[in-house]
């Protein structure tokens, strides 16, 4: 757990082993685990992104765009939801939910375990990771990469070893930095940004569920689940570390660049119904920052990708084979 973290709640009925972590890093990268034997997880999560991908909508194993951008995977034991919406309580369950979806990986779980079953190296990494001849079915299968998603943690950019004194932001990222962690509140003097409101803290998510001002559309979030009005159009708010590797952005990946988010957050926020408040008290007109601040924006944000992303993230697509 890195310095300045809290506490996470991990699933006690699914303790971290080495065993079942390295089970599940392996079958995150087992094409065989989609209906086409073609897809794997790394297909849509690729560790060279983030555990993103660099499409606003992924294809799925039949070659049908899925309805939502593919969200990172870091973190995450820290999260209390998942998905966009947050429909799913666990990362098994959600494991389960891209497994069965017909523009996800379009597989029968239990047909696709037993193909994978059959395969001497992971039957044995199975026995190893559950101490049993059970073999591997599919809601083992969900554990196993359920443990391994649990270990994936992002806490090593530059912004960090800068608060350790081991680097030195450059004057555009520590104005970037300021303006993010700033209130914007003209009255009382502060032209921040109010970036901290909901991207805060050591993790850059409160992962909390918002409109964020992109227009009312059919994709209804939040509300889906909980069929609250209230909650109509607000999505999951993701980290963002590592977020200069997960573009497109939003979550229906509509805009490209870092450059075009913090325009929208800026000028572009649209007035609908469930718009968040700290977005709506502000004017009309936007934040108004001038092109220089916008500037240091996105230099603070590039700022917080993980130094070791590169290779480490890079060693779990090496295991595709």
């Amino acid at each position: 757990i890195p310095a300045g973290f809290p506490q996470p709640a991990l699933p006690g009925d699914n303790p971290l082993t080495r065993e079942g972590v390295a089970l599940g890093q392996r079958l995150f990268a087992e094409p065989r685990l989609a209906g086409n034997s073609a897809q794997s997880c790394a297909s849509c999560h690729d560790p060279a992104s983030a555990f993103s991908d660099r499409v606003a909508f992924s294809l799925g194993a039949e070659g049908r765009p899925g309805a939502r951008n593919a969200m990172p995977l870091f973190n995450l034991a820290w999260a209390a939801e998942f998905a966009w919406d947050g429909g799913q309580p666990l990362p098994r369950d959600q494991v389960m939910a891209a497994w069965r979806n017909p523009d996800e990986m379009n597989a029968d779980p239990e047909a696709r375990a037993a193909v994978l079953a059959a395969n001497p190296a992971l039957a044995e990494m199975t026995r190893a990771a559950f101490g049993d001849e059970a073999g591997l079915t599919a809601a083992r299968v969900a554990l196993a990469l359920e443990q391994y998603l649990l270990t994936l943690v992002s806490a090593g950019s530059r912004f960090d070893l800068a608060l350790r004194g081991e680097a030195q932001l450059t004057a555009d990222e520590q104005r970037g930095f300021e303006l993010f962690a700033t209130e914007y509140d003209p009255g009382r003097g502060r032209q921040g940004a109010d970036c901290f409101h909901c991207h805060g803290g050591a993790l850059f998510s409160d992962f909390g569920f918002r409109s964020n001002g992109l227009g009312e559309g059919n994709d209804t979030g939040r509300g889906g689940v909980t069929g609250r009005p209230a909650d109509r159009g607000r999505f999951k708010t993701p980290s963002l570390r590592n977020v200069a590797l997960t573009g497109p952005y939003m979550h229906d990946g509509r805009f490209r660049t870092l450059e075009e988010v913090v325009d929208h957050y800026d000028h572009g926020v649209r007035r609908e119904a469930n718009l968040d408040p700290n977005l709506a008290k502000h004017p009309d007109a936007g934040l108004g920052l001038s092109v220089e601040d916008r500037r240091a924006l996105v230099a603070f944000l590039r700022a917080l990708t993980d130094e070791y992303a590169g290779d480490a993230y890079r060693k779990v697509a090496a295991t595709r084979r």
